[in-house]
């Protein structure tokens, strides 16, 4: 029988512990000597990574308690691992030490001072791999070296560029590919990608096959037969090249994007196949599309699957592939899909959601004007809960997400933490707004020197939008974002009265001090977004919320881990200070033992709970949930 309650006090088959116990991640997954490996988070286990494999059918825990398969390149980390004929090397996130586990155990074999990742299998044994040197903390340097089998902190291969990644391997050991770019880019912005021969440890014969000033290009990988195929958005859109006769050649021109920001090492978006197809996702802004793609002729036909979106494809065999599969609802799997039949077989799905289909609100994408006669976008979750029902009348609370990056992207794959909202009567939309990947590069160049104007605008309009239709109440529209989100977030606050509360995650509030404490793969990114540090210091005083407090009415919860190394603490106390001498409701949880977002279960559990807690407090209603109680000073 249905109940009739207030939207936002429905009883959710989703608890904050639930979804903490369905937050089990999976990433990185890699094919060795047909044999499939891949990482998963443990967040009971502080959300240490662990390597898994199948074995008999059966997933295997490869790493010892006390691990944890991270890395710290960039930060952001990403391809942690490397599975070699002279065992499986790793990571570890507390000393970032490369570690080699064989069938005795695992050692560690590099010196401390350096972080390591995107590593493949060197000829004779080792590794050749991303190496960020940080035995000089004040002029860290990037390079791909080469690591011997014995360990030792590796010899320089290339060191010239400011990053670097992708080292492949061609398949008879003879030449090296590789991106690399430079500062002020982001490598979404500019790169190069480089060939040289591989001769006595030594490169030789470098040239520049592609890339360069305005142009990002991605993922390069060998044929069996010597071919280089690469991704590149030279024609606006991240699609696939190779090479013919001496020149870049475009294999299938189309406005769809093959690949997304590099925000982690890694990204394997396609996979080449023996009979020199390519299979790969295509992302258009109806969706995602599998494609196997015929080179020669140019040509691609579609596979049809029930999933929304593939990552880390990987050819497995003559005619399947591996990939972690996203659909709409449920959690993420290990699965294998016949090219040819479209079969697929899932493997591992770590943590199965059970929620009933009458509570999974699916997405809906939505399109709406925004300033300056551009047009948004955006994916729509209304409430859904089959056991319950609003009094007549009444409408949802929204929350209004703002995605990380800001260079991100909204996704439709089943989330839970979307989920957690929506059965319990709250809509939600995940603003796609201007900048944001998946539309192009002239989409994700709408915020160039806009960062703060464009975003914002974007997310009140996406707040208008559907409270203009009546689709929600607009007296009981919050937003929320972790990151650059929380950034958008707190920009919004103080520019619109149009969110009655704001959920801050690890944001920033002072653009002049994240410029100045940042870490090198980001420290020149704001050039790109504000405008050159201190030269544009006017206009990084004019877009941080810190220095807008006046427009601050609404209530605000801020989330922040104590050891953030992105955006750092500092970030979240002058927010709050302000806005507590200023007599505005404020919150602030901090977490100890957290970086740049939150690993360990109970601390996903505080962090969901404390969010519902103080909406409820806000927009009046009471929760269905026994919640710990938060603070919230300056609410009367």
């Amino acid at each position: 029988m249905t109940q009739v309650r207030p939207y936002g006090a429905w009883t959710s088959p989703i608890s904050a512990a639930s979804l903490a116990e369905g937050a089990i991640g999976l990433a990185d997954l890699r094919v060795f000597q047909g044999r499939l490996y891949w990482l998963e988070s443990r967040p009971a286990e502080g959300g240490r990574l662990v390597a898994m494999t199948l074995e008999g059918g059966e997933a295997r825990q490869l790493t010892p308690q006390g691990l944890n398969v991270r890395t710290r390149v960039h930060e952001y980390g990403g391809a942690p691992y490397c599975v070699a004929p002279d065992g499986l090397w790793f990571s570890n996130f507390r000393d970032q030490k490369l570690y080699r586990q064989g069938a005795g155990g695992g050692e560690a074999v590099t010196p401390e001072g350096y972080r390591y990742a995107d590593a493949v299998a060197a000829p004779g044994g080792g590794l050749i791999a991303v190496r960020e040197d940080h035995t000089d903390p004040e002029h860290v340097r990037n390079a791909i070296v080469r690591i011997p089998g014995k360990g030792g902190a590796g010899d320089v291969l290339f060191g010239e560029s400011d990053f670097v990644a992708y080292p492949r391997l061609s398949p008879d050991g003879a030449r090296l590919a590789w991106i690399a770019w430079d500062f002020p880019a982001m490598p979404w912005d500019a790169t190069r990608l480089y060939v040289a021969d591989l001769t006595d440890g030594r490169l030789a014969n470098r040239r520049q096959v592609a890339g360069g000033e305005g142009v990002s290009v991605l993922e390069p990988q060998w044929t069996e037969a010597g071919g280089l195929v690469w991704i590149s958005d030279e024609s606006g859109f991240w699609n696939l090249y190779d090479e013919r006769d001496g020149a870049p050649r475009p294999i299938l021109p189309t406005r769809a994007e093959f690949a997304g920001p590099l925000w982690g090492l890694g990204q394997a978006n396609y996979a080449l196949m023996d009979d020199g197809k390519i299979v790969a996702a295509a992302r258009e802004a109806g969706g995602e599309t599998l494609l196997v793609i015929e080179p020669t002729a140019g040509s691609a036909r579609p596979i049809e699957m029930p999933f929304l979106a593939l990552s880390s494809i990987h050819r497995l065999d003559a005619t399947r592939i591996a990939a972690i599969a996203h659909s709409a609802t449920q959690t993420s799997a290990v699965v294998t899909i016949d090219i040819a039949t479209g079969a697929h077989q899932v493997l591992r799905r770590p943590s199965p959601a059970s929620v009933p289909a009458g509570c999974i609100s699916k997405a809906e994408a939505i399109s709406f004007p925004s300033a300056n006669g551009r047009t948004a976008h955006a994916l729509y979750y209304p409430p859904a809960n089959d056991g319950f029902a609003a009094p007549s009348g009444e409408r949802p609370p929204l929350i209004v997400q703002a995605h990380g990056g800001p260079t991100g992207g909204a996704s439709a794959a089943f989330s839970l933490g979307i989920q957690y909202w929506t059965s319990r009567g709250f809509a939600l939309v995940d603003v796609d707004y201007g900048g944001s990947s998946g539309y192009g590069r002239a989409y994700r160049q709408l915020l160039e020197g806009q960062w703060g104007v464009v975003d914002v605008e974007d997310v009140i309009a996406a707040a208008r939008h559907l409270a203009d239709a009546g689709r929600v109440d607009a007296k009981r529209i919050a937003i929320h974002g972790g990151s650059a989100g929380g950034f958008t977030t707190l920009a919004a606050l103080s520019q619109s009265d149009v969110f009655a509360a704001g959920g801050d995650f690890y944001g920033v509030a002072d653009l002049e001090a994240l410029a100045r404490d940042t870490h090198k793969f980001e420290s020149r990114y704001l050039d790109g977004l504000i405008g050159p540090w201190p030269a544009a210091k006017a206009v990084y005083d004019a877009r941080s919320p810190i220095n807008h407090l006046s427009g601050f009415t609404a209530p605000l919860l801020i989330l922040q881990g104590a050891e953030d190394p992105i955006v750092p603490p500092n970030q979240a106390h002058m927010i709050r200070d302000a806005l507590r001498a200023k007599g505005v409701p404020v919150a602030c949880i901090e977490f100890a033992g957290e970086g740049h977002g939150f690993r360990r279960a109970e601390n996903m559990i505080r962090a969901k709970e404390a969010e519902l807690y103080f909406y409820g407090r806000v927009f009046g209603f009471t929760p269905a949930d026994e919640l710990e109680p938060v603070e919230i000073e300056n609410l009367a």
